[in-house]
């Protein structure tokens, strides 16, 4: 084997920099790397890279890399879980693409944490009030579907990672802790402990100091997560000694779930026990990763490769929060927007706050369709760093939206459709005009711009009332159009939208074009004017632009 190392060292460095990764992940033999370029400006090709070189640093002899992602079921899954595991996902698909290197995700549930607050967003707030600071896979259902809180929330969140298609192992803190999986991990925290304590108290304030242990014991007479210091510990029998609910000293093992680490120093000991070499997290866990990495090094292992995005704000700027409810759901973004539109809002700049609102859906749906159509034009190495490479695993289809989004939405409006049935007569018109046919994804786009435009844009909408000189432009526009045939070009139809504007004394072309949007559309913008009459159809354009002029 060395023969071989120094072989290879003397001949490609590179090439011996993967030798060796392979050897301690415990491969047989050198794979050959993917022929994709590891300088990709593209942040998942970037992170994979990365997490390359940390485990470069690792003397572990493991036959996988393990990916984890973590989810507190205090309050209902949001987006921004799913955005946690999306873009794991996606940085997970370059490494595997990068260096052929099998793969695992955890999506870890710490479901042993204690409640302690009613979340605001649930019903029968009151019958859940009564198990504060019981385990949440204890406490009761408020939706009367499952067995527990983290068990209704855990499969809400597997529900929808499901319907993306994610791979993905699911793990509960509640099984890992009573079947013994975290035993050996805890049993070194306690020989730790000290130290551990070293490492925590210098980021408590004065009174928490006090109180402060990473060992949360669970009450035999309440069940409850207790805080309470811990009196003494006794590393031959693996066990602590702390105050219980009445009063009284118990003595109980750290292991087979009597007790769980509080957050920080569980972190790290999932870290530990699990293998974790790679997690992401928001912002503003910072502080905490730091501790739990110098706790995860003290338990013997180097801790994973970390990645820290942005927090996602919502419509007032505020940090979304899973017990407040104030995000976008799920469900909420697939009423207006597709999955992969989705996908991509998670993909796009993650290390800059964004405003995760319902405004963020028509752009995310045609910027998607724009990525698709570049893809198709572009060579293979800019198809990696465009991000529907990253959206599909390397494999993004054609884009079958014939007709944008924006468009789909200023034609509800013009027609005043409140179902498909409505808009589907004008689009199937103009798609045969094109020789193209309908599609799932122009059926679900259509379906989507109806719900978008009669929730948001439709109460808003403001109409003007043309000046006599605006008034006389309407007309000569509105005879114009009238005198053209039924298959003109969009082209042809925005140029005679050009010149009667100049005609008519509009030297700027975007005064005259909010003229039209004003009148026409209640709003002081919207789409390609040839583009949208073309697609509205010149009889129904004639009789919309009559109607403003009378």
């Amino acid at each position: 084997m060395l023969a071989i190392f120094y072989h290879i060292y003397y001949t490609d460095l590179n090439l011996c920099e993967q030798y060796l990764y392979f050897y301690f992940l415990g491969c047989e033999s050198v794979k050959k790397i993917n022929d994709i370029p590891d300088n990709i400006k593209v942040w998942p090709m970037q992170e994979a890279v990365g997490l390359h070189k940390h485990l470069l640093g690792m003397n572990e002899n493991k036959d996988e890399v393990t990916f984890q992602t973590g989810y507190g079921p205090s309050g209902l899954p949001h987006i921004g879980t799913f955005g946690e595991v999306m873009r794991t996902s996606m940085v997970r698909h370059s490494f595997e693409r990068l260096y052929g290197v099998k793969t695992n995700l955890l999506c870890f549930s710490d479901d042993l944490d204690g409640l302690r607050k009613v979340p605001e967003n649930i019903p029968n707030r009151e019958l859940i009030e009564r198990d504060l600071d019981l385990p949440l896979s204890r406490v009761s259902d408020p939706f009367g579907t499952h067995n527990s809180f983290a068990e209704h929330n855990n499969s809400k969140l597997c529900e929808f990672l499901d319907s993306f298609k994610f791979e993905y192992e699911f793990i509960s803190s509640t099984k890992c802790y009573s079947e013994g999986t975290f035993n050996e991990a805890l049993v070194q925290v306690l020989a730790k402990y000290d130290e551990v304590m070293e490492i925590m108290l210098p980021s408590l304030g004065a009174e928490r100091k006090l109180t402060y242990s990473p060992f949360l014991p669970i009450s035999k007479k309440s069940g409850k997560v207790l805080q309470v210091p811990t009196l003494e510990i006794d590393t031959k029998t693996h066990s602590i000694v702390y105050e219980d609910v009445d009063g009284k000293k118990v003595k109980t093992p750290v292991m087979d779930g009597n007790v769980k680490l509080q957050w920080k120093a569980d972190w790290a000991m999932r870290w530990f026990a699990l293998s974790v070499d790679y997690e992401m997290y928001g912002k503003d866990l910072i502080p905490s990763a730091n501790l739990a990495s110098k706790i995860c090094r003290l338990l013997g292992r180097k801790a994973p490769q970390q990645f820290f995005y942005e927090l996602f704000l919502d419509d007032q700027g505020q940090k979304i929060s899973k017990s407040k409810g104030n995000g976008l759901s799920v469900e909420e973004w697939l009423r207006y927007g597709s999955k992969n539109s989705l996908s991509l809002f998670m993909f796009q700049k993650p290390k800059t706050a964004k405003r995760l609102y319902f405004d963020s859906i028509p752009r995310a749906v045609d910027d998607y369709h724009k990525f698709l159509e570049t893809y198709q034009q572009q060579s293979e190495e800019e198809k990696y760093a465009n991000p529907v490479w990253h959206l599909h695993r390397g494999s993004p289809p054609k884009s079958e939206l014939l007709v944008s989004f924006s468009m789909l939405m200023n034609l509800a409006g013009a027609t005043g459709s409140t179902n498909i049935e409505t808009l589907l007569s004008f689009v199937e018109k103009y798609l045969s005009d094109k020789n193209n046919s309908m599609n799932p994804t122009m059926h679900g786009a259509m379906h989507n711009a109806i719900n978008y435009f009669n929730d948001f844009l439709k109460s808003n909408l403001v109409f003007k009332q043309p000046s006599d000189n605006e008034r006389n432009a309407l007309v000569e526009l509105t005879k114009r159009l009238e005198a053209l045939s039924e298959d003109s070009e969009a082209s042809e139809i925005q140029q005679v939208i050009l010149d009667v504007g100049k005609i008519n004394g509009f030297e700027n072309n975007r005064d005259w074009f909010m003229l039209i949007y004003e009148v026409l559309l209640g709003s002081q913008s919207g789409p390609r004017l040839g583009s949208f009459f073309s697609l509205l159809g010149k009889a129904k354009t004639v009789e919309k632009l009559n109607e403003v002029i009378q």
